[in-house]
């Protein structure tokens, strides 16, 4: 199943380079945990202070609270999230006490009419 997220950075362009930095160098901890939990394939996409994540996942295995809980258990994990934290921040439509958000999927191109023909 493919997810969509959506999370702000402070619109500070120090804070955001280090943030970059950081994801060309993600923890060994971060990445384990993530593949452990049924996360395929990660990407993160920057807009000026917008990130959309884009995670692909095995339906299988994947389970949003059972990775939550695993990370609010394990020190190392806390300790990424914390750091990340510095430089993130909700968008103006996230619920109180979140952080990447869901984003709400308005179109495929695969579910579209078979052979729908553009206007001439």
């Amino acid at each position: 199943m493919r997810h969509c997220l959506v999370l702000d950075l402070h619109d500070d362009p120090d804070l955001i380079a280090q943030y970059e930095a950081h994801h060309r160098d993600v923890w060994p901890e971060v990445l384990a945990h993530l593949r452990a939990h049924g996360v395929r394939e990660l990407e993160i996409f920057r807009l000026g202070t917008r990130l959309v994540m884009v995670m692909d996942t095995d339906d299988a295995v994947f389970d949003a609270e059972a990775m939550a809980d695993a990370e609010r258990g394990h020190p190392r994990l806390r300790e990424w999230e914390a750091l990340m934290w510095r430089f993130q921040k909700p968008t103006p439509w996230t619920p109180a006490g979140r952080k990447w958000t869901p984003m709400t999927p308005i179109f495929r191109l695969t579910d579209a009419a078979p052979g729908a023909q553009p206007e001439r």
